[in-house]
């Protein structure tokens, strides 16, 4: 529990920081029905386990929770599990902190609670921003990966979904700084796509959607069934007071 909470501290540090970071972009909406798509789920599992778990984390989810997307031992140990035969170890990688922090600039950070520490009030959700963020890089020979990305500018990570997207650049126009005059600046005006990808932009955008429903699901698993169980609460609770409304009026009838 108590490094449970240091994560969640930790996480929220991280949050200002790429807050303060970010270039301004708005983060595009994230479809929200991936959340209860079992299918869309696994298949975000599966992308999560082959594209994020080499560098990242997830110490605070064990492979047997998977269970809860319909996924027998066996589906799980067969398709899912590289770094350990124990279906009941947590989702942790062999990678070297130190190594990592040499090749990267930093330590990848845990993705177990990502997608609920990267919200932001004033722009979305944390879905909203990593559904933008894996949306936004493009190439950019500047830098020490070869990417960078727009809704976190300079960012250390490369994009490791290339392959299925594509590579692309992003275009800028100059045009006249409104805020000073007699000086220009650089507006982004769309993504030129280089070479193409495995996958169709649609697709894409739906793989995208299916690995950050998985990350949403993963911070909080008994999230659907905590949705579905309030609501038959509430619906208690507006039973009991009709009720107990009609009890009251019928106590005070009698003493007056």
């Amino acid at each position: 529990m108590k490094k449970l909470i240091l994560l969640l501290l930790t996480s929220l540090c991280l949050t200002s920081q790429v807050s303060a970071s970010e270039g301004g972009v708005a983060w595009d909406k994230f479809p929200t029905a991936k959340l209860t798509d079992v299918a869309s789920l696994q298949n975000g599992a599966k992308l999560f386990v082959n594209y994020c778990l080499n560098c990242h984390s997830a110490a605070f989810m064990r492979y047997n929770r998977l269970r809860d997307l319909n996924l027998t031992e066996d589906q799980i140990k067969q398709n899912l599990m590289f770094t350990t035969e124990k279906v009941g170890d947590t989702m942790k990688v062999a990678l070297d902190p130190k190594q990592a922090k040499e090749w990267f600039g930093g330590t990848p950070p845990d993705l177990t609670v990502i997608a609920r520490s990267r919200a932001d009030i004033g722009k979305g959700s944390g879905a909203d921003y990593l559904y933008t963020y894996l949306r936004s890089y493009y190439r950019d020979d500047t830098k020490a990966t070869g990417w960078n990305n727009l809704a976190f500018p300079s960012v250390g990570m490369p994009h490791v979904l290339w392959e299925l997207q594509g590579q692309r650049t992003a275009k800028y126009v100059e045009e006249a700084d409104p805020h000073h005059e007699g000086k220009t600046t650089h507006r982004f005006a769309g993504f030129e796509q280089l070479t193409p990808g495995q996958l169709t932009q649609v697709q894409y955008d739906d793989a995208v959607a299916d690995l950050v429903g998985y990350m949403q699901w993963m911070g909080e698993p008994a999230q659907n069934h905590r949705v579905r169980l309030g609501v038959w609460v509430l619906l208690f609770l507006s039973v009991f007071t009709v009720i107990a409304w009609r009890l009251n009026a019928a106590y005070w009838k009698d003493i007056k």
